[in-house]
C-alpha cells in the first residue's frame, strides 16, 4: 500500500510594524516544530516565524504582541537606512570613513584623510555611488583576506584551492573539503582583528570540517583573539546586513 505524502503548507507572508519601520514577515508551519519560534534575519530586513501545525491565528497574534518589546529592542539598534551618501559615514577594517563625492565622473574609489579625518573619495555619477563603494569594499576585502588565508593556510601546512567573495547572509565564510574558501565581503567593515578571526576560522576547517574542540583549539592557535572577534560579530554582525548598497 502507497501513502501519499501530505503537502507542506504554503508559508503565510505578511507586513509587521516594528520600531517604525514595516518588516516582512514570513510565517511557515512546520511538523517538527513543537512551539512557535520567531528569528530575524541578518541585518533586521525580514522576520521569520515558525508554527506547529494547526496553531490558530490568535495565538501567532498573541506570539507577537508578547515579543513586540523584543523585535523593538533588537531591530532598534539596527540602522534604519545606511547613511551612503555624500557626507555620511561606512567603516573600514573597524574606521569610520566620511564619504566624499569628488564630482569627477571618472576615477577609482581611494583612501585618503581630510583634516586628520579617514575619508573615502567616490568618483562617478551620484546614483552609482553605492555600487562604487561596494565594488571598494570587495576589492580591499579580497586583499585582505586573501593575505590572511594564506598566511594560516602555510602555518597549517594546508593548501588552498581558490578564495571568492560573496554577499551571503545566512554565514561569514565556508569552506570545502576540497579547499575551496568563500567570504563575505562586508567583513572589511569590521575591525581588522575580525577579519583576521574570520580567515583563521575557514583555514582551520581545511584540518577540522567541524567545530569540535580541536576545531576551536586550532582557530585559537591561529588568531589568539578568537573569543574576542567572535563576541564583536554576534552583537554588530547583523548592522553590517543591514547596510543596503543596492
Amino acid at each position: 500500500m502507497f501513502f501519499r505524502r501530505t503537502k507542506p503548507a504554503e508559508p503565510q507572508q505578511r507586513t509587521v510594524s516594528v520600531a517604525g519601520r514595516a518588516i516582512p514577515l514570513t510565517i511557515r508551519s512546520d511538523r517538527r516544530a513543537t512551539r512557535l519560534t520567531l528569528r530575524i534575519e541578518p541585518g533586521g530586513r525580514a522576520l521569520k516565524m515558525t508554527v506547529p501545525p494547526g496553531v490558530p491565528i490568535r495565538d501567532v497574534e498573541d506570539f507577537l504582541e508578547r515579543h513586540h518589546g523584543w523585535l523593538t529592542t533588537r531591530l532598534s539598534n539596527l540602522p534604519s537606512e545606511s547613511g551612503l551618501r555624500e557626507g555620511g559615514h561606512i567603516m573600514l577594517r573597524g574606521v569610520s570613513h566620511r564619504i566624499v563625492t569628488t564630482g569627477k565622473l571618472r576615477g577609482l574609489t581611494e583612501k585618503s584623510q581630510i583634516e586628520g579625518e579617514p575619508v573615502l573619495l567616490v568618483s562617478g555619477e551620484p546614483q552609482h555611488l553605492r555600487r562604487r563603494l561596494a565594488d571598494f569594499l570587495k576589492k580591499e576585502a579580497r586583499r585582505d583576506l586573501e593575505e590572511l588565508a594564506h598566511y594560516h593556510a602555510r602555518i597549517s601546512g594546508k593548501r588552498i584551492a581558490s578564495i571568492s567573495m560573496k554577499d551571503t547572509k545566512s554565514r561569514w565564510g565556508s569552506c570545502t573539503h576540497d579547499g575551496h574558501l568563500s567570504f563575505s565581503w562586508r567583513i572589511v567593515m569590521a575591525p581588522a582583528s575580525v577579519i583576521d578571526y574570520l580567515a583563521a576560522h575557514e583555514v582551520a576547517h581545511l584540518t577540522e570540517m567541524n567545530h569540535g574542540p580541536r576545531f576551536w583549539a586550532l582557530c585559537e592557535k591561529l588568531c589568539p583573539g578568537t573569543k574576542e572577534a567572535k563576541a564583536w560579530l554576534k552583537r554588530h554582525g547583523s548592522a553590517l546586513h543591514a547596510i543596503d548598497f543596492s
